[in-house]
């Protein structure tokens, strides 16, 4: 557990611990990283369109974490930018989901720009229904008498639920392709793998933070979590350990396990993309095949009991729904045209690709 992996400090110096500080030039070095993601994709709108011209997505969040890292130094309580495991992992996920995507997509025809422009959209939809989601199903601890409702776009506690950026990413995916004249199932096809190549991000940084931990294991690979970490904090207030213990008990990497899950499924459906007889399959594998796992693990989860009556989580109960949607949309699959197998193409350098929307939407 390392919810936060090191400080920016403002005067130019990373604090490595036993290991003495490492000079470098502070705020802008991170500008300067920064910078060369901005070039890098303006370079690939370049190479697409021959055009120097950014998305207004891509410009405008450039633009405002550029700002943000700008003017950070003139808040006055700040000593340096905190970089949280969590928030790390969230956005090493972003980078290469959406890079793997990019290049799958461009290879079957899609400009890389859109897929670009539809991650833009995921992550701020996928967060917002995660956190929304995290809300409601612990609203005591935000609504009421004496409650800070500041608290509710509090993220650094960790409080996103991934059914919730699911429904959100979901969502936000078939508004883009509706307004885009983009085939939904052939997009899925190629978007699932990235999808659980950000959920292993995603749950390696559950582990950097502490949360979505597991019941106490007797197993060699075991973890303890230390005291003040959330897991530790829930036993003693279950009365489970004292205050005063050296740590939590060993635990379940829980975490670990959702994201070797999610490896697994990545793979999978990455393996199955040359196989597909029919625009949808590889989604409709993935669909199906990641509520059974979830409902799975959840039984070595020690974060939440049962609720509303039942001895099953939220997420095992959301679960059964979402294999219910799953066999559906199966169906859906099944009674679509088989599709004609023809070898990918890479698209030129510079030529810009058209996509055909001859599939049917799902």
């Amino acid at each position: 557990m390392r919810q936060t992996l090191f400080v920016i400090r403002f005067d130019g110096e990373i604090p490595l611990g036993s290991l003495g500080n490492l000079p470098v030039f502070g705020l802008g070095l991170l500008l300067a990283v920064w910078a060369v993601i901005g070039a890098s994709l303006l370079y690939v709108r370049y190479r697409e369109t021959e055009s120097l011209v950014p998305s207004l997505y891509g410009a405008g969040l450039w633009t405002a974490v550029a700002l943000a890292i700008f003017y950070a130094p003139h808040q006055q309580r700040l000593v340096g930018i905190p970089i949280f495991g969590y928030g790390f992992m969230l956005f090493l996920g972003f980078v290469f989901a959406t890079t793997i995507a990019s290049y799958r997509a461009n290879r079957q025809g899609f400009p890389e720009s859109a897929v670009w422009d539809l991650t833009f959209w995921v992550f701020l939809c996928g967060i917002g229904g995660a956190r929304l989601w995290y809300v409601i199903q612990y609203s005591e601890r935000y609504f009421g008498p004496g409650k800070n409702l500041a608290n509710l776009i509090n993220l650094p506690d960790g409080g996103l639920v991934f059914y919730g950026g699911l429904l959100g990413g979901v969502l936000a995916t078939v508004i883009y392709c509706r307004v885009k004249s983009i085939p939904l199932l052939k997009l899925g096809d190629i978007a699932i793998t990235s999808v659980f190549v950000g959920m292993m991000f995603g749950r390696m940084g559950c582990f950097l933070n502490g949360c979505c931990w597991g019941d106490a294991c007797a197993l060699p690979w075991a973890v303890t979590f230390p005291p003040e970490s959330v897991p530790f904090m829930a036993e003693v207030q279950r009365g489970i350990i004292f205050p005063d213990a050296a740590g939590s008990r060993p635990l379940h990497p829980t975490q670990i396990y959702s994201a070797i899950n999610a490896l697994v499924l990545a793979v999978l459906t990455f393996c199955y993309y040359p196989y597909r007889h029919k625009d949808g399959a590889v989604l409709a594998v993935g669909w199906l095949a990641y509520p059974i796992s979830r409902f799975t693990i959840e039984f070595l989860r020690n974060d939440e009991g049962g609720k509303w009556g039942t001895p099953f989580t939220p997420a095992q109960l959301f679960s059964f729904g979402l294999l219910a949607t799953a066999l559906a949309f199966l169906w859906y699959v099944a009674r679509q045209p088989e599709r004609s197998f023809q070898p990918p193409q890479p698209t030129p350098l510079n030529s810009k690709p058209q996509v055909k929307s001859s599939a049917s939407p799902a």
